[in-house]
């Protein structure tokens, strides 16, 4: 029932358990297995911890015996990307500059929820030095690769996650989006990967994040399953100005209903990137879907943004992270943080405003805009030497997130879905924003995209 098993989504997975049709244990070490396999080739994963899984499992299944009430993914696995707290493992933060670290005592904030919903955690997921850039290539092991295609990126900076869900590793995966960090990995791999409102998450990070840029998230195969977690997920960052207004009804239920008709804004160009062939024809060919649909399509410009406008926010970032030995730190990452300890607060605070400003009078009052997630193909692993010069480096990589930071600026909801395969046999995704708040309307379009597109799921691209 293995190869079977790897096609249900964590949705069914869990009705499975519940059922008795399989047991925690079954699902578990069918993962377990898979991780050994073929985590050598990919490397998805930093740690993960097979006994004591398997033993967490074997408890699961006690309390499925005993006819106890279970949470809604009882005995699902799952992984944690390598920025959390988990309880017994080590966080390294994809850093040299966090050797040697210690198991954590705690599960922390983004990490507790997941647990309480009955999952299974396997391990730890790669991620780049920080969460800094879109790549998962950190001196500290090596580098993260494409299950579509193994001489390319699965992008980053949740690229561990991606690639392990992509690859059958994981039904689902745990990921962090600070410019784009759940929604390119997404697009690269296939994948569905939602960055909520600001203010709809716990902010994990909010030493750091001063102006909540990062949120966390989850990849996944299907829309229905992001909505569920988005629900698990959900919880206000106490001490904060922002939060998001709890919905009428659970996520799981509203991305079930239709949209009714939204006038979608559409754009194919990035003052950034020059976009793909291949990239501007499956975002064209989506938005011809959604006009069938009954959707009103408007195509429009990107507005005239640089990277330099977006750079001194996550300098910024990177300046109030933490970090042990920042002398171990990659380049890139000193540079970013040398820039960011140059600045102060009220003048980021202020940068912060009128770009959101600017970005939202932009949007307007348009229901939706539809852009590619990524102007690119993935890149081949090793593209971006990061022993080169790190401001070139970082221009150059940051071309990767130029349509998905605008929404960590905003604050709005954005979700990367799967649109294409290229002729090279690596994914196309497309990317959907919405105004402040807006997740519901989000998850009913892509619904309908995905029934409409029949999607290509990726579990048997490692066999």
């Amino acid at each position: 029932m293995g190869a079977n098993l790897l096609e249900k989504t964590s949705l069914e997975q869990a009705k499975l358990i519940v059922r008795r049709e399989i047991s925690c244990e079954e699902l578990t070490r069918l993962y377990l297995e898979r991780i050994e396999r073929h985590n050598p080739r990919i490397q998805a994963f930093v740690d993960f911890f097979p006994d004591k899984a398997m033993a967490e499992a074997r408890h699961k299944d006690l309390a499925v015996k005993a006819g106890e009430p279970l949470p809604p993914f009882h005995g699902v696995p799952i992984g944690i990307k390598d920025l959390h707290l988990v309880k017994g493992m080590r966080t390294r933060f994809g850093s040299r500059a966090w050797l040697p670290s210690f198991p954590s005592p705690i599960d922390d904030a983004t990490v507790a929820p997941l647990r309480r919903a009955g999952f299974v955690i396997l391990g730890k997921l790669a991620t780049s030095e920080l969460g800094a850039i879109p790549i998962t290539e950190p001196d500290i092991r090596p580098p993260t690769r494409n299950p579509w295609n193994s001489e390319h990126t699965p992008g980053g900076s949740s690229g561990g996650s991606g690639a392990a869900v992509a690859g059958g590793l994981l039904p689902i995966a745990e990921g962090t989006d600070g410019g784009g960090s759940i929604r390119i990995p997404a697009s690269f791999n296939g994948l569905v990967g939602l960055k909520p409102a600001r203010g709809r998450l716990i902010n994990q990070f909010k030493m750091a994040d001063r102006q909540i840029i990062y949120t966390s998230g989850v990849l996944t195969r299907t829309v229905d399953e992001t909505a569920e977690l988005l629900d698990i997920m959900a919880g206000i960052t106490s001490g904060k100005p922002h939060w998001a207004t709890p919905p009428s009804e659970s996520f799981a239920r509203l991305a079930k209903k239709k949209p009714g008709r939204q006038r979608i804004r559409m754009t194919l160009e990035s003052p950034i990137v020059k976009v793909d062939a291949e990239v501007r024809a499956a975002v064209a060919a989506v938005a011809k879907t959604l006009a069938g649909m009954g959707h009103e399509i408007i195509e429009t410009a990107y507005p005239d943004v640089t990277v330099h406008e977006f750079l001194p926010l996550w300098q910024f970032m990177i300046a109030n992270t933490p970090l042990m030995r920042w002398s171990k730190a990659q380049p890139i990452t000193r540079w970013l943080r040398e820039g960011g300890r140059a600045l102060k607060a009220d003048y980021i605070h202020a940068l912060h405003r009128q770009l959101e400003t600017r970005l939202l009078a932009w949007a307007g009052s348009t229901d939706l805009w539809l852009t590619p997630t990524v102007g690119m193909l993935p890149p081949r692993v090793g593209a971006y030497s990061q022993s080169g010069d790190p401001e070139t480096v970082f221009h150059d990589v940051a071309q990767i997130g130029a349509f998905t930071a605008s929404a960590n600026v905003t604050g709005q909801p954005a979700i990367s879905i799967p649109a294409a395969v290229s002729k090279s046999g690596l994914p196309i995704g497309v990317q959907l924003t919405g105004p402040v708040q807006s997740e519901a309307v989000l998850l009913q379009v892509a619904k309908q995209l995905e029934e409409a597109l029949a999607w290509r799921h990726s579990s048997s691209l490692l066999t």
